[in-house]
């Protein structure tokens, strides 16, 4: 870069010129690179264009670095000029010319050359032509950028002028400051448009910013050193103030590219003309807004605006000034709303009217828009950005913070009904022609955005009013329960003088164990058309209610109490107890259970209408709605329904068979009255299902395949706690039921069934198992549809296996003959036609065991051997009874001492029976 040596001459002041003078007086000075070329190439960035210029001319190496492409690209990339992509096309399509135009010669050459298309003329033309095809698949990217670059120069450039490049005289015509004093002679039309031409090519990009730099640099360095608005001589070249406002927007583009020292007093100058500029022509839209000359000038001066720098300043005038802002109170007063209504209610006419004439005043501002701006600019949104931020926020701020105070319920209606009318207000606004495709969702972001302050108060507050709600709901019952509880103890032992019944206690007690059984209170239910007597206890008339076997009314309400109370306490005990197996049916309500679940839809709606917020307060009133149903849940399933189970397994505890005066009704009353409840409780369950669906599922609020989903898993622990105490109380009511099967086949068995006297009369079934069996299958086919099919099959198991143990006991305790086992075997083949109907496969070997066991008693006394051979078969009896179990059967024969021996005779002989 530096030459190798110097030769300085240095001539002695008042000396001859001695020949040999300048000899002695030469010195060599060998000159190196002081500075780096990078840090030279660097330095060239904060040189003005004028003086890089000037330093390209002092070397070849020199002009290199500062014709450098790479350099002017990065000022066109400043002032965002450079469009990679575009360059990378045109380089491309520049290259295929080229070898478009190589090998169209190549092959001319080769025909002149005399090479043909399948072969050779020499042997050496194959290793040149495999050079073409290297040099055509392999170039450097460089050389071919610096010779497109050479040739467009030689076509462009003129002959008279060595940088005739878009600096041209520009740069040069002054050597005191980096810019021009005056600027050249140009097209000032073609100036306004500029940056508008400036193309992206590789290997041009000095020539393209030359032609900015031609057109703007003048303005602006005349601009910098202007001491008045009237100086610059801009504002005389171009007199319209749309061609100053196009001028002034390019010169502050242009500016960006600026990186000589002074730069920021020269964009501080700039910017300074630029807003007194834009002052006077905003004073003009103002007048003309003032004057309503919406088609004037107005109209005009917002384009001028606009083509300035966007138009900001003059949006903000027209929002700032528009009548919607200055009175805004004309739309009305917030406090009308909860002046002329109830406590926990609002009135949304009067915001819906204020919603209305705001949609009303925002439309026609669309029209007035659409005749004052230009097309390119989207006023409407900045526009409700700023009366949706002082209008709307306000009148609902002013609004929710009055109904919070006043009532909650009022607060949280409110909130909800007013999101809804301004998001109907967002959906009637009509867009402008500057508006985007997406103005109707930017509308609805931009007014829901008011709501997201008071969004936490609200899910809180919706919350809990929701749980305050149901377990008030659930109180109130269970208070409701208790007081009729203890109204009926209170009322039932009104009469009862303790002393007196502690005197006469061991009286009373010895008089009730001996009472024949029909005179006991009646528990287990009356028939209405059959009249019973009236039981007494010492000489006192028991005066307990019988059940009616009707449902309790909708208000959860007893069944009427007797005219007096009992006067004793053996009697009013009995009439307490009676009244708890009374209200088993009531002990949860569906009635309570809807209200629960209406208070949990309208809560849930309410909050519903925020999931449409998205973002953070979207997925915060997504949680709300599924807080909301677990809430639900555990309100109406541990506070409500499994209280309610736990009562009904309590009171059957209580349940005694013997103490019941009347059994001639189907069922066991307490039973029937707890199998009510468990109905009470499926449909529950299926309330919750179908709102779950409804509410959560459909609107998506939740995903039921979602197993992680908290109200998934709520629902799951509620359906399962249902099913648990359904379970509790059926073995419960199992006991009950075989209480009831075993005081029947106690009171109603005749010991002539089995053992009659005389011939038989009737063949078939006795009266105590189709009792039996009605009474069984009644209670089973109650529970089909209600209940779980795992848990149904359960239970009929369960009832069947202690049907058959309770049934192997009562025939251990017969007496049975030959002619009274036709009527055993109708009984067992009744007992099994039952069970074949629950489906159970185990069931039915157990009661076919016990249908074989039967045949026993049918055989003849002389036929002992048989008998023995029909007690040691255990595969007869498929392995239920063993010998020796079947041989205790054998012993209840009427006629067993008669063939005892014989049969044991056989037995022991045979090895059949290990006594």
């Amino acid at each position: 870069m530096a030459t190798k040596s110097n030769f300085k001459r240095a001539l002695p002041v008042g000396r001859s010129q001695n020949p040999l003078a300048s000899l002695r007086n030469t010195q060599l000075v060998d000159t190196k690179a002081v500075l780096p070329a990078e840090l030279i190439a660097t330095i060239l960035d904060y040189l003005p264009v004028s003086d890089m210029l000037r330093f390209a001319r002092t070397s070849k190496r020199m002009q290199e670095m500062v014709y450098d492409d790479t350099r002017w690209i990065r000022r066109l990339k400043s002032m965002g000029c450079w469009n990679e992509a575009e360059a990378r096309q045109r380089f491309e399509e520049a290259m295929k010319k080229k070898l478009e135009a190589q090998r169209a010669k190549d092959t001319e050459q080769a025909k002149r050359t005399g090479v043909g298309t399948n072969g050779h003329a020499n042997g050496t033309h194959g290793s040149g032509f495999d050079e073409y095809k290297a040099s055509i698949t392999l170039f450097d990217a460089g050389h071919e950028e610096e010779m497109l670059r050479k040739s467009v120069d030689r076509k462009t450039r003129s002959r008279a002028s060595t940088i005739d490049d878009g600096f041209a005289d520009t740069v040069l015509s002054s050597q005191s400051h980096p810019g021009p004093s005056r600027p050249r002679p140009m097209d000032t039309e073609s100036a306004l448009t500029v940056l508008s031409r400036v193309r992206s090519i590789r290997g041009m990009a000095r020539q393209e910013y030359g032609k900015v730099y031609g057109a703007l640099a003048p303005f602006y360095y005349d601009l910098a050193r202007s001491r008045s608005h009237s100086d610059p001589i801009l504002f005389r070249t171009y007199r319209d103030p749309e061609q100053q406002a196009q001028m002034l927007a390019q010169l502050r583009i242009f500016a960006k590219s600026d990186f000589t020292e002074g730069w920021n007093n020269r964009e501080e100058k700039l910017e300074t003309m630029i807003g007194i500029f834009e002052n006077a022509v905003l004073h003009e839209f103002e007048q003309g807004y003032r004057d309503k000359d919406y088609d004037g000038k107005m109209k005009r001066y917002a384009h001028v605006l606009v083509t300035l720098n966007g138009g900001c300043a003059g949006l903000d005038s027209f929002i700032h000034n528009h009548p919607l802002m200055l009175e805004k109170e004309k739309l009305g007063d917030p406090i009308n709303c909860l002046r002329h209504a109830m406590a926990g209610s609002i009135s949304l006419a009067p915001s819906l009217e204020f919603f209305k004439g705001l949609a009303t005043a925002l439309n026609e501002e669309a029209a007035i828009i659409d005749r004052v701006f230009p097309p390119t600019v989207d006023v409407l949104t900045p526009f409700l950005e700023r009366v949706a931020e002082d209008v709307i926020t306000e009148y609902i701020t002013v609004l929710f913070d009055e109904a919070h105070e006043q009532n909650t319920e009022t607060y949280l209606k409110a909130v909800a009904g007013l999101f809804d009318q301004a998001l109907q207000l967002a959906m009637s606004l009509k867009p402008t022609k500057g508006s985007k495709p997406d103005f109707k969702e930017a509308a609805t972001r931009i007014i829901a955005r008011c709501f997201e302050s008071h969004i936490d108060l609200y899910l809180q507050e919706e919350l809990d009013f929701f749980k305050s709600k149901a377990e008030t709901e659930v109180e109130v019952w269970e208070k409701r329960l208790t007081d009729e509880e203890q109204s009926a103890e209170t009322f039932f032992m009104s009469n009862v003088s303790r002393q007196a019944a502690k005197r006469d206690f061991l009286t009373s007690f010895k008089k009730v164990v001996m009472m024949p059984v029909n005179v006991l209170p009646t528990i287990g239910g009356s028939s209405a058309s059959k009249p019973t007597p009236t039981p007494t206890l010492n000489g006192d008339a028991l005066d307990v209610p019988s059940r009616t076997g009707t449902p309790l009314s909708g208000e959860g309400l007893p069944s009427p109490r007797p005219v007096e109370a009992p006067t004793t306490e053996l009697a009013a005990k009995a009439a307490i107890m009676n009244a708890r197996l009374e209200g088993i049916r009531s002990l949860f309500s569906i009635e309570v259970a809807l209200d629960l679940i209406h208070k949990a839809k309208e809560s849930l709606e309410r909050a519903a209408r925020f999931v449409r917020l998205g973002g953070q307060s979207g997925e915060e009133a997504r949680e709300l709605c599924e807080n909301i149903f677990i809430n639900l849940l555990q309100i109406l399933g541990g506070r409500h329904i499994r209280a309610g189970f736990d009562r009904a397994v309590n009171h059957l505890s209580e349940y005694k068979p013997r103490e019941v005066a009347d059994h001639s009704t189907q069922g066991v009353a307490p039973l029937v009255a707890f199998l009510e409840l468990v109905n009470v409780g499926d449909l529950i369950q299926q309330m919750v299902d179908v709102f779950y669906l409804q509410e959560l599922v459909g609107p998506n609020l939740t995903d039921r395949d979602d197993f992680l989903s908290p109200a998934c898993k709520e629902k799951k622990r509620f359906e399962q706690m249902l099913d648990e105490r359904v379970a509790a109380g059926l073995n419960k009511g199992i006991d009950v039921l075989m209480d009831e099967v075993e005081f029947i086949c106690g009171t109603t068995q005749l010991p002539t069934d089995f053992n009659p006297t005389g011939p038989l009369v009737d063949i078939g079934p006795s009266q105590t198992a189709k009792s039996i069996v009605e009474m069984v299958s009644s209670h089973t086919s109650m529970l089909v549809g209600s209940t779980d099919k795992n848990v149904l099959d359960v239970f009929n198991q369960e009832v069947g296996l202690r049907l058959f143990t309770a049934l192997c006991k009562h025939l251990k305790r017969q007496r049975i003959s030959v002619d009274g086992a036709i009527v055993l075997i109708s009984d067992m083949n009744a007992y099994n036609a039952y069970i074949q109907t629950l489906r159970n496969k185990s069931l039915s070997q157990y009661f076919a065991a016990l249908r074989e066991l039967s045949q026993i008693y049918l055989i003849d006394p002389t036929h002992a051997k048989e008998i023995a051979t029909i007690i040691a078969d255990s595969d007869r009896y498929h392995g239920i009874f063993r010998a020796e179990e079947v041989y205790e059967y054998a012993e209840r024969r009427a006629d067993w001492y008669q063939i005892r021996g014989a049969v044991e005779k056989q037995m022991y002989g045979v090895g059949c029976l290990v006594m």
